[in-house]
């Protein structure tokens, strides 16, 4: 399968801190990559050298088969943007704002009508193509942001933080129409902090941390990584008396997280005291109203690997 993107032995400096170190990667032509990593690990700075925004320190990066640093003019045609801060007006109409910005790669007339139409339709605004976006939801200005970045057909669509701070609604027609850009033939490096959607929608997921890749593949790949785990899911009354450090002290437990009401425990199989789990979260005064058991997800993964949540 061709390369849309090849990465070798990529740096980037800023003075003495060191944001990409020596980084090497593919994304293949029709896939999607989710690519996951705490703050800081270097996601944005990747993300703008790709984009053509800034330009590395050293290494090489070839795009579309051409060599970003001889062919950055040639290679911006074939890329859509949507960054992570809204880029969109918003005393103008929904129309203008994708109108202005396919407007930027040379679509004209009848060409440039029909892109337009076609973008508000894939995130299902075109019934509000004549409002401005000062009268949109968050999540419907997040969806016009996606319309002025793909407009003009890009092949490769470069996401960064798409669906951040959103309603779930929205967050659901945002996945969708990522998906309808890849069943059409477009490549897509999805940037996000919700290890759900990368599994939702990813071919391959890419973790990063401290500016180095530490993880890629399937999520199969990265599964195997905790096959041997199990997670068990305790939701509780009185949870804010839990003392995490105090679970971690119990032998086998690989990681504690909180999602809503609920502490997800992860423990070796072959090392599982989950009954000494209970009496602590006993002691600690919480009632367990319900308990479950699960593979460990890729949230464990994440965790083992960086040593932080996905949202720290």
């Amino acid at each position: 399968m061709t390369s849309v993107v090849e990465v070798e032995n990529l740096r980037k400096n800023y003075n003495e801190k060191v944001a990409i170190n020596g980084m090497s990667f593919e994304v293949k032509k029709g896939e999607i990559l989710g690519l996951l990593g705490p703050n800081g690990a270097g996601k944005s700075t990747m993300i703008n050298i790709l984009a053509t925004v800034l330009s590395p320190t050293s290494g090489n990066v070839k795009m579309f088969g051409r060599d970003l640093k001889k062919g950055a003019k040639h290679v911006k045609q074939g890329i859509g943007i949507v960054p992570q801060d809204l880029a969109i007006f918003e005393e103008i109409s929904a129309e203008k704002n994708v109108r202005f910005f396919a407007g930027l790669y040379n679509l004209k007339g009848n060409v440039l009508d029909k892109r337009v139409e076609e973008a508000l339709k894939l995130v299902r605004l075109y019934e509000r193509k004549d409002d401005k976006p000062k009268t949109f939801s968050g999540g419907m200005k997040r969806r016009l942001n996606i319309a002025c970045g793909i407009a003009h057909r890009p092949e490769l669509v470069i996401m960064d933080e798409p669906s951040v701070g959103i309603d779930p609604q929205s967050r659901n027609h945002i996945l969708e129409s990522i998906k309808t850009l890849k069943n059409n033939g477009a490549t897509i490096i999805y940037s996000t902090h919700y290890m759900e959607e990368a599994e939702a929608i990813s071919d391959r997921i890419m973790i990063m941390n401290e500016g180095q890749i530490i993880a890629q593949g399937t999520k199969e790949d990265l599964h195997q990584k905790v096959k041997n785990q199990t997670a068990y899911a305790f939701q509780l009354t009185q949870s804010e008396r839990v003392n995490v450090g105090l679970i971690y002290q119990i032998e086998g437990v690989k990681s504690v997280q909180m999602t809503e009401d609920t502490f997800e425990i992860t423990v070796d199989q072959s090392n599982d005291h989950v009954g000494d789990i209970i009496a602590a979260l006993t002691k600690e005064g919480c009632q367990i109203i319900n308990m479950a058991s699960k593979k460990a997800s890729l949230e464990t993964v994440f965790l083992e690997l960086t040593g932080r949540s996905l949202r720290d």
